[in-house]
């Protein structure tokens, strides 16, 4: 039997079956949906449907635990419904915050497996506050979010997966909104998938493979409360890194509106960018949710089940803390993991991505008492899991609690974020002492990482810039953080970027420090294109955007995040430049290897041994390891690139020289008594820093470079 309150006026009826336990979720069924939430301690529920957004309920189905109830599962099949369906959840149970319990039957709650939501953007947090201060207590928002039953009548036009090679791959991060919001993007549907979809030959020409995107999963942009104290503008969560709905795309980044035609937009342009060869990569926060910490708000898993999906203190009463953001998400719980599972599944079979970044991985890692497991189950999980393991998953391997694991997280299927990487090619070009060696090793593929665990040269995802931190262009501008707009008096950001201004901080006119600035970031994007692992680069580092020095735009959701593409024609050389390295990694596969570099001297050629790389200084010699060095060469045999189709290429020589006083190189001989031809010269302007094929000119055995 099911309890049912209504409202006469609009409906006569409604019939209420058991249904079955499964799927999770809302599921549309012959004859109406089939509802399905889980919640142990529960002691009842009540299904509320809607027939239109911000109206109280037009019924109340409270259902009976003798007959909706198998295990922990909540279950009811009722007829006459279908797509289009509003709908939120009544938990009721105890209120013992010492033991972890926080129901609260007066604050309706969204299903975490709501494949739409609508009603977030006007929603406050703030009101679904009370419970956690004074006890239960009845929301004071009318605008709470409903959730969207969502049809299933996509036309996918037979859209496979391009299943590129991670090896092969060239990946590009980038803000769905902040790719076409600004003005000057000249797209019709400025913000949203429909822009990113007018923008794929933009990204086609380029020649990057594929999109990493910042979360798209629905949050609430409206949850922060503070000014810009320089203009008094609102504030809003920019980036997403605060999730409502784990199933749900992103409502406000749809051009036609967020009723559910959100999940067909996302799929069109997942389709569009496969259609062109581009996967798409989410960016995903398991690690916390958007219910904060002890003051936090009550909207989803707290007032479903507390003690099982977060990780508590304290008897219960607190949440550990391991993201910075207030809560930490039970990972490794198996209810939890099943969660995690079924949402990563979702995205995969149901919206075609064809992978994953995992925000703050090392929470995955971590057991309900916040210990770091040796064998953690949710990473094993998500490794082997047979309808994940076509697609790509990608580590950030550290969090927030002083958890650091790159080049050890968990796996031989794992890619990592590289801040190594990162970190230790800006030491060079900054001009750090102690930079040479660190510079080899990470430009041959970080073996000190990956090597001893199984793991290969591409599943080091090397990046120079991302979202948090510096732009390339701000990097060779500022020494230190600009972020007083974000009204935290600049004390949020990272404070150690390793930048440097190159010698006066800010925006110049100066046409010296703008030539040396230039050339600082082509000498960077260009060691970024000829290591071996997996570039990233960050949206606009192509056309040199800047963010005024700002290195936490979290909150920045104006010009200052979004990509001014004016920049485009006025930086069309670097822009060339960029396009041109792409293309050439693409060309040669001894930049894109499959294995690390042999230890032993290689093969012979005549009486001769041939290593498959020698490291060179400018004296055609062994190179000067010492902490002054500021020259390094690497001569890559091209007989012996090692990749998967066995291709042979072309012998290189890549010259790295950061000193300010000019050098004489002696060059190695060439194979086969042919010339050595100069492709890459950064120290030249536009368009002679980069020779297309065809253009290159053959270069003396004595080189002065700059």
């Amino acid at each position: 039997m099911a309890a049912i309150r209504s409202n006469p006026e609009i409906r006569s009826s409604l019939t209420v079956h058991p249904g079955k336990p499964f799927p999770m979720g809302a599921t549309l069924t012959p004859t109406g949906i089939r509802f399905v939430v889980f919640s142990r301690h529960a002691t009842a529920v009540t299904l509320l449907l809607f027939d239109e957004p911000e109206q109280e309920p037009t019924w109340e189905v409270d259902l009976d635990a003798g007959v909706h109830r198998t295990g922990d599962l909540w279950h009811a099949e009722i007829e006459g419904l279908g797509p289009g369906q509003l709908y939120a959840l009544r938990v009721h149970g105890p209120f013992l915050p010492d033991r972890g319990h926080r129901f609260n039957a007066e604050c309706p709650l969204l299903d975490p497996y709501a494949r739409a939501l609508t009603g977030v953007a006007a929603w406050d947090l703030k009101s679904t506050r009370l419970d956690l201060v004074t006890g239960p207590g009845k929301s004071r928002d009318g605008n709470f979010p409903r959730c969207i039953v969502t049809p299933e009548d996509f036309d996918w036009k037979g859209d496979r997966p391009p299943r590129i090679p991670l090896e092969d791959s060239v990946l590009y991060e980038m803000h769905v909104r902040g790719f076409t919001r600004h003005e000057s993007s000249d797209v019709l549907h400025p913000g949203t998938f429909r822009g990113v979809v007018e923008k794929i030959p933009y990204l086609k020409d380029l020649g990057v493979t594929a999109v990493e995107l910042l979360p798209v999963h629905e949050f609430n942009e409206n949850e922060i409360h503070r000014f810009n104290p320089l203009t008094r503008e609102r504030l809003k969560n920019y980036w997403g890194y605060s999730t409502v709905g784990f199933f749900a795309p992103k409502g406000s980044y749809a051009a036609s509106g967020a009723m559910g035609e959100q999940v067909n937009e996302f799929k069109s342009m997942v389709r569009d960018l496969h259609e062109a060869g581009i996967e798409v990569i989410l960016d995903v926060v398991f690690n916390h949710t958007a219910e904060g910490g002890i003051i936090g708000s009550t909207f989803c898993f707290r007032g479903l089940d507390n003690r099982i999906y977060y990780m508590l203190e304290e008897g219960g009463r607190t949440y550990r803390n391991f993201t910075g953001c207030g809560n930490t998400v039970n990972c490794n719980h198996p209810v939890v993991m099943d969660f995690i599972l079924d949402c990563l599944r979702y995205w995969v079979m149901d919206m075609h991505v064809d992978g994953f970044r995992f925000d703050l991985a090392s929470v995955l890692a971590r057991g309900p008492g916040g210990d770091l497991l040796e064998d953690p189950p949710l990473v094993d999980r998500i490794a082997e899991d047979s309808l994940l393991r076509g697609t790509k998953i990608i580590a950030e391997a550290w969090d927030a609690a002083g958890a650091y694991q790159v080049g050890s997280f968990h796996g031989h299927r794992w890619a990592e974020w590289n801040g190594r990487y990162r970190d230790d090619v800006r030491r060079f070009w900054r001009g750090d002492a102690h930079a040479a060696s660190p510079l080899a090793t990470r430009i041959a593929g970080s073996s000190d990482l990956y090597q001893t665990g199984g793991r290969r040269p591409y599943h080091s995802i090397n990046f120079l810039t991302c979202h948090d931190g510096f732009t390339l262009r701000d990097l060779v501008s500022y020494a230190s953080k600009h972020n007083e707009a974000n009204g935290e008096w600049n004390r949020d950001g990272d404070s150690h970027e390793v930048s440097w201004n190159s010698g006066v901080e800010g925006e110049t006119s100066s046409p010296r420090f703008n030539r040396l600035r230039r050339r600082q970031v082509k000498s960077l994007l260009a060691t970024l294109l000829v290591s071996q692992g997996v570039p990233m680069l960050l949206s606009g580092d192509e056309f040199y955007r800047t963010q005024g020095g700002n290195n936490n735009t979290y909150c920045q959701d104006n010009a200052t995040s979004w990509l001014d593409w004016r920049l485009l024609e006025k930086e069309a050389g670097l822009h060339r430049f960029v396009r041109g390295l792409i293309a050439f990694r693409k060309r040669h596969p001894g930049l894109r290897r499959t294995d690390f570099f042999r230890r032993d001297s290689g093969r012979v050629e005549g009486k001769k041994e041939k290593k498959d790389i020698v490291w060179l200084g400018p004296g055609g010699k062994a190179p000067d390891w010492s902490s002054k060095s500021r020259s390094l060469a690497c001569l890559l045999d091209g007989d012996r690139t090692q990749t998967l189709a066995e291709e042979e290429d072309a012998d290189l020589l890549l010259i790295f020289h950061n000193d300010r006083l000019p050098v004489n190189w002696k060059l190695p001989a060439a194979p086969g008594g042919a010339r050595w031809m100069r492709v890459v010269d950064t120290g030249r302007e536009a368009p002679h820093d980069f020779l297309d094929p065809g253009d290159e000119v053959p270069v003396g055995r004595d080189e002065r470079l700059r």
